[in-house]
């Protein structure tokens, strides 16, 4: 009986500690933490953070003042319009060129969960085409991208899309960006965006 306790005692603690690693990179009231490049807008409005195209139709992004090594961040996203997005790890920006790696956010057809390199490789790796119905355009998905070393994974609603290493990604460092892509006619909300630091 006490062993059972002790286990018990101990699986709490455990849970605790897990809990406490989890940090908010979104209050849900402004952009404390963060970082606006470019001229696209980025705002908060009902508790949502929301980016959209501006007049200029250029990329834009927002990104952390901390920067992430080993990671889990959580969010969720629901795209409107075109909704070609992406969340950026260990990457820095000058101006509005990015400097890292991209896992996709866009429309059907189009690679959501997918490793782009900007101003490098291109694309790195692309999910097998089938898991796109893991995607629910017009609804909320929770996106979930791993990072330890030089391996990351991402997940769409549960569904691993990619788990992909590479020696260039395991040297990078820098901080977590949201991406509005150019064209204009963008906007995509964001909710419950977290990180814990593995």
């Amino acid at each position: 009986m006490k062993k059972i306790v002790i286990l018990a005692a101990m699986l709490v603690l455990v849970q605790v500690s897990f809990a406490q690693k989890k940090k908010k990179l979104f209050n849900g009231k402004d952009l404390s933490g963060w970082v606006i490049y470019g001229t696209e807008k980025w705002y908060v409005e009902d508790g949502l953070l929301v980016s959209e195209s501006g007049p200029d139709k250029g990329y834009g992004y927002l990104g952390t003042e901390a920067n992430y090594d080993d990671f889990e961040v959580t969010l969720e996203f629901k795209q409107e319009a075109n909704g070609n997005s992406g969340v950026f790890i260990r990457s820095t920006v000058d101006g509005t060129k990015v400097s890292g790696w991209q896992v996709e956010v866009a429309p059907p057809g189009h690679d959501t969960g997918g490793i782009y390199e900007s101003y490098g490789r291109g694309w790195l790796i692309k999910p097998e085409p089938e898991k796109d119905k893991a995607l629910k355009f017009g609804d909320w998905n929770e996106m979930k991208i791993v990072v330890k070393g030089d391996n990351v994974t991402s997940y769409l609603n549960g569904v691993e899309m990619v788990n992909f290493s590479d020696e260039k990604i395991g040297k990078g460092k820098g901080g977590i960006l949201l991406q509005i892509h150019d064209g204009g006619g963008i906007k995509v909300y964001w909710r419950n965006i977290t990180v814990r630091e593995l």
